[in-house]
């Protein structure tokens, strides 16, 4: 909605697109550059507008550009698609999350008789990942019955309901519990209901590419040749390739993981089908919404910031879906505020790339209310799901994994009480290797003020932990070492241990 601030109405959103001098095209260039990516697609809403859709370099590593037509593998986002469909059974009388998995499908192990739909959206079901099972094979598409007899004699990781985990069978079991009360495949009940209904033109399911109108350019000696002749080739579509094993390697391993990590779509349609969703057009009642969009917790009082693959922070309103398959990342963040909602949909064509960072600088260009409140070019910083303390454990904890010495810990708060003033929790971690860190200090020993390493979690006023450090590259750069190798595997494992300290799963 507009706002109308001393007597006049101001415009939703924000014309400019940079952030602290920085432009968004600048930035996706830059985070390209350093993660060796070839091709990118990014969306952004200020709804009701998308206002803003733009493919950057390579969707196929050769020849073709990426477009705002491009589809890419939507990886996680693809178990939004069936908590809508799960939510719109619901709604119909025909469902209810509550229910117990083993109603609809009877032939599950007694074991597994008291999960329910709820536990299998929110991942605390405790069955084991059919697709990390030494016998499942990615090319032979998905089978129902061979994936359930990957892992029925699994005994379960927890007690259903008690913990969190990652699984893909989770949601081969939902989307099978799907098709058994529709009457229909999948597949079918979602294209009719989401994909159609929202008339996405550019969305599908793995096994759905080959209907989708693409030149196939090595029948002819000249790029994109068709489009004199086919006016379906202008302004085509077309599949993103990405990784070693191509296009085709992506697409099979995506049909096999149904509901988990199915859906292929364009940025923009992707930014659609998310506005949709936060009102009320695809899913009507708000208790229905309620239960995939927010935090939830354990029966031990354990907040669990995570539903269907979303992600729930500090900041309010915040909430994303990340994540990557063979090939792809994909990122998708909505921030919903009373006077405005910014969504940013990233897609790119390598696997493995954290874009949540990225994904925060481009949302505070379009809505300052997305700002971090710290200087974003000299910091890497990243929102942490879980409180500063909590937070601080999991870094201690990771770095002990990885055998890495902590030096010291400052508790900040703690030292300001001591002095009889207030400080909101602050802690700072100090950790490295001599072996690493010296390198660096037998070519400028200067740089020895910087070092060893160190993490800063704090929460700000607004109840968000923030992680960070500073960008390493830069800092080396001040030392007349920019672009030395040891300065960027010291930023990539600072952003590791934020990432991994930082979020659930």
């Amino acid at each position: 909605m507009n706002r109308e601030e001393d007597g006049k109405i101001k415009a939703r959103g924000s014309a400019d697109i940079s952030y602290l001098g920085r432009t968004v095209d600048a930035m996706i260039w830059d985070f390209m550059e350093k993660e060796g990516i070839t091709g990118m697609a990014l969306a952004i809403v200020q709804a009701p507008y998308i206002s803003r859709v733009a493919g950057y370099g390579l969707s196929d590593k050769k020849h073709r550009l990426a477009s705002v037509n491009t589809m890419w593998p939507a990886g996680p986002i693809s178990q939004g698609f069936a908590a809508v469909a799960l939510m719109q059974l619901c709604e119909r009388g025909l469902m209810r999350a509550e229910d117990k998995v083993s109603n609809y499908i009877p032939e599950l192990p007694a074991s597994w008789r008291d999960i329910t739909l709820l536990d299998l959206l929110r991942h605390s079901s405790g069955i084991a990942d059919y697709s990390k099972q030494p016998g499942w094979n990615a090319a032979a598409g998905f089978d129902f019955a061979k994936a359930l007899a990957l892992v029925e004699e699994i005994p379960l990781a927890f007690a259903p309901g008690s913990a969190v985990a990652l699984s893909a069978t989770n949601f081969a079991l939902l989307t099978e519990a799907i098709e058994r009360v529709s009457g229909r495949s999948y597949e079918g009940f979602v294209r009719e209901n989401q994909i159609d209904f929202l008339g996405l033109r550019h969305t599908g399911f793995a096994g759905d590419l080959d209907k989708f109108p693409h030149e196939d350019i090595s029948l002819t000696n000249d790029l994109h040749e068709h489009f004199k002749s086919d006016r379906r080739m202008i302004d085509p579509t077309e599949a993103a390739s990405g990784g070693e094993g191509g296009e085709k390697a992506a697409q099979t391993a995506a049909s096999a993981l149904r509901g988990y990590s199915d859906i292929w779509a364009s940025a923009q349609d992707i930014s659609f089908w998310d506005i949709a969703l936060a009102g009320s057009v695809l899913i009507a009642r708000p208790e229905n919404r309620a239960l995939i969009y927010g935090p939830w917790k354990l029966p031990n009082g354990e907040n669990v910031p995570a539903v269907a693959g979303w992600h729930f922070y500090g900041h309010p309103g915040l909430m994303d879906i990340k994540g990557s398959v063979p090939g792809y990342s994909a990122f998708l963040s909505r921030f919903t505020d009373p006077a405005e909602l910014v969504c940013v949909t990233l897609l790119a064509n390598k696997e493995g790339v954290d874009l949540t960072n990225l994904g925060r600088r481009i949302a505070a260009a379009f809505g300052q209310e997305m700002e971090t409140g710290s200087d974003d070019n000299r910091l890497f910083l990243y929102e942490s799901q879980f409180p500063v303390d909590e937070t601080v454990a999991r870094l201690e904890n990771e770095l002990k994994e990885r055998g890495i010495p902590l030096f010291a810990k400052y508790d900040h708060r703690k030292n300001a009480l001591e002095a009889g003033m207030e400080l909101p929790p602050t802690t700072v971690l100090v950790f490295g290797s001599p072996q690493v860190g010296t390198k660096l200090m037998l070519e400028n020993p200067s740089i020895s003020l910087e070092l060893p390493l160190r993490l800063s979690v704090w929460e700000d006023g607004k109840g968000s932990t923030w992680i960070a450090f500073p960008r390493m590259e830069e800092l080396a750069g001040a030392y007349g070492l920019k672009g030395h190798p040891v300065s960027g595997k010291m930023e990539k494992l600072l952003e590791e241990l934020a990432i991994k300290a930082g979020s659930i799963y």
